[in-house]
């Protein structure tokens, strides 16, 4: 089966199972593929994740239901998986701007969010470089914060543009004490229906490593003086793509991932693991702007 059909499989079993608990392992089997790689392929290719799908669809059918229908407002809420009418009603009201009590009224505006379905038609034929490579294990030091959304839907350049102006000067501390001057690591992990963590880092040298835990004369370490956290990734493969050298890699990096997601996962016998994914930013300060690339490493495995 190819992956194309097991995706309109797995939708199919999510539309027909909205009003049950759905088990995302099960919608997975339908595609034949892990949980954890048809998760971050669907929200790579959606925009959006496969718990937000099936709450936007939830609530779609909710409105629709409330507005021609004669049902009670809580028998409802029940029905898509809410366990009280304040949750469903906090909800309803988030999605369609309205309350469910007002979805009666004739004339109120509701929302409708369509069903997926898979659109056939002639793509692909594009060359993609890549390595296959296996990484030692390695330890980052740098800061975190939790992004919302999926990692590649339009909310990520504003918060990850916020996130590198606020924190310039933890940068160029971390700057300093890198390995390599040229080489900053955002490290994109714990992905889930509330959004990810993503981490700016850099590699240090062993000896700064070691003595990162001193404290100063006030009792206080300095990884927490400056808020650093220190992330442990252990030996692991990845597939290995890159930008080309440009003053502005951002964008081609985002149309790479979204191309290893619907071109070249479907061609391999590799499927995307749960680790973290990272894009190691090379910013080219010898050769100038104009050589700035980005380098992206999927962690993954043989299925």
């Amino acid at each position: 089966m190819n992956w194309i059909t097991g995706v309109q499989k797995a939708i199919n079993y999510v539309e027909n199972h909205l009003t049950e608990d759905i088990d995302y392992e099960k919608i997975a089997s339908e595609s034949f593929s892990s949980s954890y790689h048809f998760q971050r392929v669907f929200s790579i290719l959606c925009g959006y994740t496969l718990g937000e799908y099936i709450r936007l669809r939830r609530l779609s059918l909710a409105g629709a239901e409330l507005a021609h229908g004669k049902e009670k407002v809580i028998d409802v809420a029940l029905k898509y998986g809410y366990d009280s009418p304040d949750s469903f009603a906090k909800a309803f009201q988030k999605f369609h701007g309205i309350t469910p009590s007002q979805a009666r009224t004739d004339g109120n505006m509701l929302k409708s969010f369509s069903r997926l379905s898979i659109n056939i038609s002639f793509e692909g034929g594009n060359i993609m470089n890549y390595r296959i490579e296996t990484k030692p294990a390695m330890t980052f030091i740098g800061y975190k914060k939790r992004f919302e959304g999926t990692p590649y839907d339009a909310n990520r350049y504003p918060q990850e543009q916020n996130f590198f102006i606020t924190t310039r000067a933890g940068q160029w501390m971390l700057h300093g004490m890198a390995k390599d001057k040229l080489s900053e690591y955002c490290i994109l992990t714990n992905m889930d229906d509330g959004g990810y963590d993503f981490y700016i880092s850099r590699t240090v040298d062993d000896f700064i490593l070691k003595n990162m835990y001193n404290k100063d004369v006030t009792g206080i370490e300095f990884m927490d003086k400056f808020g650093f956290e220190r992330i442990e990734i252990p030996e692991r493969t990845y597939a290995v793509f890159e930008t080309e050298k440009q003053r502005m890699p951002i964008p081609e990096y985002f149309e790479i991932r979204k191309q290893i997601a619907a071109e070249w996962l479907n061609d391999q016998e590799y499927q995307l693991i749960d680790a973290p994914e990272i894009a190691v930013y090379h910013w080219g300060l010898v050769g100038g702007y104009g050589e700035r690339s980005i380098e992206i490493w999927i962690p993954i495995e043989k299925k």
